[in-house]
């Protein structure tokens, strides 16, 4: 018998529909993937309505534009989700600017 994988953390980005948010949201998507395709399940694009802009891993909010105030920056945003799902990770660039 095989073990079974461990499941890797899924990103969903809920945006409003409303507010034409669905190619900002798919930019996020492309970037999440191509900085964390090693460690992520997949990032789920969800419609919503209301102004709603919220990143979530798994069940937990590390993004919300009512909350945070606008949109992350997409340095900002990556090292909120690698401290979720990469904790320790080097982010390079984005980490040295931080300082």
């Amino acid at each position: 018998m095989e073990p079974r994988p461990v499941a890797r953390p899924i990103v969903t980005i809920r945006y409003c529909v409303d507010c034409r948010w669905m190619l900002r949201a798919q930019w996020y998507q492309g970037e999440l993937l191509q900085t964390f395709a090693d460690d992520l399940g997949g990032v789920l694009l969800a419609p919503a309505h209301g102004g709603v802009f919220r990143v979530e891993v798994d069940t937990t909010t590390v993004w919300n534009r009512k909350t945070d105030g606008g949109f992350p920056d997409i340095t900002e945003l990556k090292r909120r989700v690698r401290d979720r799902v990469a904790p320790g990770r080097d982010l390079g660039h984005a980490d040295r600017a931080r300082s």
